[in-house]
């Protein structure tokens, strides 16, 4: 990703907003909202540092766990059909739905 950021195992996309000029962003991966904003790279980058920070002073003076992002594990909905096929074509493969659905996305992306 050319327009991520990532820091302490945080990372966020960085976008640009025409109408008010300054770039924007939120930690990806995590239900908690970590969002950040500036003006320059300079500046996204060192708020992004700081509401990484800021998140994880506020986690533990609650006592509260950090979220931490990609654990590995997310569940999708594809509909029945879908899964059905996926299904037989692992079968058809000789591996598991989850296998097969790992290559799939490994391939895409």
């Amino acid at each position: 990703m050319g327009r991520a950021l990532t820091y302490k195992g945080y990372t966020a996309p960085v976008s640009f907003e025409a109408e008010g000029g300054y770039l924007h962003g939120t930690v990806l991966g995590i239900r908690d909202r970590i969002y950040f904003e500036g003006e320059n790279a300079r500046e996204i980058t060192s708020s992004f540092h700081e509401a990484v920070d800021d998140y994880l002073a506020f986690c533990a003076e609650k006592g509260k766990d950090p979220e931490k992002p990609f654990k590995g594990t997310f569940n999708i909905r594809i509909g029945a059909s879908l899964h059905e096929r996926a299904a037989l074509k692992a079968v058809e493969k000789g591996e598991s739905l989850n296998q097969f659905v790992v290559e799939a996305i490994a391939a895409a992306v």
